[in-house]
């Protein structure tokens, strides 16, 4: 076994420890596998390392994460569950449709868990979100924002909210009264809305920035008393 440097953690000492701040989630998160081949129609993207910290670390101050059951629909790589089991969730549900996006998110779960103690339970779950029928505390997700196939991510907000009572949600800035509207429908109300700039990185052909940046919200969603 490989001793420890001068000034290092022994191994079994690194593994025991946990997140102490957002800046520390937020490196960690960059540090994550991607996807190697993003799928345009399916508009796999990643959430910017820094917005998802800063959203998780909200989430895990009001309550939301921290011993609860957490659902990532639509979780791609991973970055928005493996943050919540990071925060101390007590299980987190790993839904997508794609295999390779799948397996990305079990690698990313396994460096994880070679560093930080990692308490929680991860499920993860190769289908489609309409075949998904756990319920959970807390919905943490980022679906298409509808760019490719008008309303995707509407199938999304009712799957979310079918699971749990909180809901946070990534859209387009520019699509909230219809988030607002769809949640009003389902008993659902705005309880807070995030704004940031959102980077999308060039990951197709016929991309021509490097990086472009587009109004994205995190839209918090309560179900009504």
């Amino acid at each position: 076994m490989e001793k420890p440097g001068k000034g290092q953690k022994p191994e079994s000492e690194r593994k025991q420890q946990r997140i102490a701040s957002k800046s520390q989630l937020a490196i960690v998160l960059s540090q994550l596998k991607g996807f190697e081949n993003p799928k345009v129609r399916d508009e796999q993207y990643l959430v910017d390392s820094e917005i998802a910290a800063g959203v998780l670390w909200e989430a895990f101050l009001c309550g939301n994460i921290e011993k609860k059951q957490v659902a990532d629909l639509g979780c791609g790589t991973g970055l928005l569950g493996l943050g919540a089991l990071l925060l101390g969730a007590s299980t987190v549900f790993f839904v997508d449709r794609d295999g390779d996006a799948l397996r990305a998110a079990e690698f990313n779960l396994s460096t994880i868990k070679s560093r930080f103690f990692v308490p929680g339970k991860a499920v993860f779950r190769h289908q489609d979100i309409e075949q998904f029928d756990e319920k959970a505390d807390t919905v943490i997700q980022n679906p298409p924002f509808g760019t490719q196939q008008m309303h995707a991510d509407k199938a999304f907000l009712e799957k979310a909210f079918e699971t749990a009572p909180m809901v946070y949600t990534f859209h387009k800035t520019s699509t909230a009264a219809f988030v607002q509207k769809t949640a009003e429908k389902h008993g659902f109300q705005i309880s807070r809305q995030y704004d940031f700039a959102f980077p999308l990185k060039a990951t197709q052909p016929f991309h021509r920035r490097r990086i472009h940046r587009i109004g994205v919200s995190c839209i918090r969603l309560e179900r009504r008393l």
